[in-house]
């Protein structure tokens, strides 16, 4: 696959270039236009998250900053020593990211917080790139199916071959393995189908395997 360099000006998706577009007459103070990676390029833990939402990276421009999905994150990420502070408000916090680096299936808010297949797709040339800057060991660490997917797509690999499922590892690479975790969405976390114990737990095994103390082979 080809690459193709990020750019915030991006509008290969009609559908969510025109949505961004009604937001930003909405909502003027917004970031509103495609929202690029943060964090240190090529760091061996890779976050795949699956949009930005709304109220939260489309109007900061950092992906997981204030809206729900980024509170256990960054909390997560901080009480693993991923992150130099807790909490993510805005993009000049001051907060930094240690060893790790956040994207998103697809950089543009959809409606409804739900991208097509073929905005997946279209996104999916940007992922690759984020994957090629990868050097092992390294973990890509998908939160939910849809990022999961995106990245056996960015891999030529077939989704059939590697199923979802949370805290489940597949060695995809010679230099990263894939981690699967539950989305931490409000929904998922109010409801209980990922608690702090267990996002807790993902990145205890992300750290064994960048420590080499679990083969990814053997737990796949």
């Amino acid at each position: 696959m080809r690459t193709l360099s990020f750019s915030t000006n991006c509008t290969r998706c009609e559908r969510l270039a025109g949505f961004l577009a009604e937001v930003r007459k909405d909502h003027p103070d917004y970031f509103g236009k495609p929202v690029p990676s943060f964090g240190p390029a090529g760091a061996p833990v890779l976050i795949v998250g699956l949009a930005p939402g709304m109220h939260g990276a489309n109007a900061t421009g950092r992906p997981f900053t204030g809206d729900h999905a980024g509170i256990l994150l960054y909390q997560t990420l901080y009480d693993f020593g991923f992150a130099n502070q807790a909490e993510a408000v805005a993009a000049d916090d001051g907060l930094e990211l240690i060893e790790c680096r956040i994207t998103n299936a697809v950089r543009c808010l959809p409606p409804q917080n739900k991208p097509q297949l073929d905005e997946v797709k279209h996104c999916n040339h940007y992922l690759r790139a984020e994957l090629d800057e990868l050097q092992g060991p390294a973990v890509v660490l998908a939160l939910g199916k849809i990022a999961h997917d995106a990245v056996l797509r960015a891999l030529a690999l077939r989704l059939s071959a590697y199923p979802f499922g949370h805290e489940h590892v597949h060695q995809v690479s010679d230099d990263f393995s894939l981690l699967d975790s539950y989305h931490c969405s409000r929904y998922n976390t109010q409801t209980r189908r990922l608690t702090p114990a267990m996002f807790g737990n993902v990145f205890k095994r992300a750290r064994r395997i960048l420590d080499g103390k679990e083969s990814p082979a053997a737990v796949c």
